[in-house]
């Protein structure tokens, strides 16, 4: 096992919290606008993982570049704004929008000037329900699972082969500026990434809104719980002190849902 049982239960536990939050998020923005004025940019559904995965790589390749010569200063720059907006979009589910704004912006600057792990995770569990909110209408079954198919392929590659995410990771821990959840334990440190959430939130999103599921069905939840103990099989078979690849436990996960949701609806 990678991490103790009690920590790794507890990374487990924020990885479920975060898909039910972020799940709530995308169903109120499936009926109602984003707030802020906020536009979703127009991509064709059939083909949205297209561009989709250029601005990933494009961004990526940012990030990288900003990491591998030390420019903290516009990594956090940059961290807070996107920070401060995905926190505004889905805190205005529970409270009005400009409480949430001045919500969004403490914890914003909370985490990058004083981080701590709690307001680090707490703010990572609504982080990708409005990144999610973004992109989910702009997918279908389709995009989203060729999209999840070459996240895989990529994360493998970057973790397995090139090792540049391995890089990234331990990069941003230096600049002490870090995109996933991350629990802090005797000198050691357990994180699952951002992307690691995410992916698998828009994919039960998408499903969601396709088979138009609500967050009173239960089957709602398939995609989710299946991913859940994809992470949690990856995490207990996992050595300490090496770095793995989860988008691929993950996306397979995701279609395990699919595919008992398919057999119940």
């Amino acid at each position: 096992m990678k991490h103790t049982l009690k920590v790794t239960l507890f990374l487990l536990g924020l990885f479920l919290l975060t898909q039910f939050i972020g799940l709530i998020v995308v169903d109120h923005y499936l009926n109602n606008d984003l707030p802020l004025n906020i536009e979703r940019p127009e991509m064709d559904p059939q083909t949205s993982y297209i561009p989709l995965f250029i601005i990933l790589l494009v961004s990526t390749v940012i990030v990288f570049i900003l990491l591998k010569f030390k420019l903290f200063k516009l990594w956090k720059i940059w961290f807070l704004l996107s920070v401060f907006l995905t926190l505004a979009i889905s805190f205005s589910v529970f409270i009005s929008d400009w409480i949430a704004v001045g919500f969004a912006l403490l914890f914003a600057l909370w985490r990058i000037f004083k981080p701590n792990s709690i307001v680090h995770n707490f703010t990572e569990v609504f982080i990708y329900g409005a990144l999610a909110a973004i992109f989910v209408p702009l997918l279908n079954i389709f995009s989203i699972s060729v999209l999840l198919i070459g996240i895989s392929v990529y994360d493998y590659i970057a973790v397995r082969k090139t090792k540049h995410m391995v890089t990234m990771a331990q990069s941003q821990g230096k600049a002490k500026v870090f995109a996933g959840l991350l629990i802090p334990y005797d000198k050691n440190v357990a994180i699952l990434g951002g992307g690691d959430m995410g992916f698998p939130l828009m994919f039960a999103g998408v499903c969601m809104m396709q088979f138009g599921l609500t967050l009173f069905d239960w089957r709602t939840y398939i995609v989710p719980l299946c991913a859940l103990i994809m992470v949690g099989l990856l995490f207990f078979k996992a050595e300490k002190k090496k770095f793995y690849p989860a988008m691929p436990y993950i996306s397979l996960g995701c279609f395990l849902g699919l595919g008992i949701l398919l057999l119940v609806l």
